[in-house]
């Protein structure tokens, strides 16, 4: 049996074969079921339309697009966007972790994970967050397996046709640099308020 070569790449642009190829995942995701924010697979202009905002965003330096090819060809997608507010801009969520389903089992998932969360602590990110479907238990396991903790839920927040399901918020803390701060919620500061009576 041939050995695949599977490898992470960090691109940011994208030819045409890599967009048939990101096309190819998104929509055999979506079609298998897969929790990634569309009921029904998306068509290519859509799915380029978004190809294009995230590649703008990683040559601006505020996101991290991770691809895991099998054999050159993209199987596997993950990336990070920094916050979009000042306050927000030491964070970045993880968003449209996803991998083809004739290549699950092969570890691309924990594989994209790990990888976004090494490139975030480089780029001297404090803090990643993600939100996922409550049912999507592997997705959490898998979340969880790279250091990801439950920080709450919204119960039956996320809207499939006539069915809810909760909206559940994960954190991982990268780390801090010594000269960082941190108060917590000490009152005092920019924003601060008295508790009400």
């Amino acid at each position: 049996m041939p050995t695949m070569g599977i490898e992470v790449r960090w691109p940011d642009e994208a030819d045409e074969k890599m967009r048939d190829e990101v096309h190819a995942v998104f929509h055999a995701v979506v079609a298998a079921g897969g929790a990634i924010g569309f009921h029904e697979p998306p068509g290519r202009e859509l799915v380029n339309a978004w190809l294009d905002e995230t590649l703008k965003h990683v040559r601006a330096g505020e996101a991290a697009l991770a691809a895991a090819t099998v054999d050159g060809e993209v199987a596997a997608l993950g990336l990070w966007r920094r916050g979009r507010s000042a306050v927000h801009h030491n964070a970045a969520e993880i968003q449209k972790v996803m991998a083809h389903p004739a290549r699950r089992g092969l570890g691309l998932g924990r594989l994209v994970m790990s990888a976004l969360v090494e490139n975030a602590r480089a780029a001297g990110l404090e803090v990643l967050s993600l939100y996922t479907r409550g049912n999507n238990h592997g997705a959490i396991e898998l979340y969880e397996s790279v250091g990801f903790q439950e920080c709450g839920r919204i119960p039956n927040l996320l809207a499939v046709g006539d069915e809810r399901w909760d909206e559940v918020w994960m954190y991982l803390t990268l780390g801090y640099r010594p000269e960082v701060v941190l108060h917590g919620s000490s009152p005092g500061g920019n924003g601060w308020s008295p508790r009400r009576a």
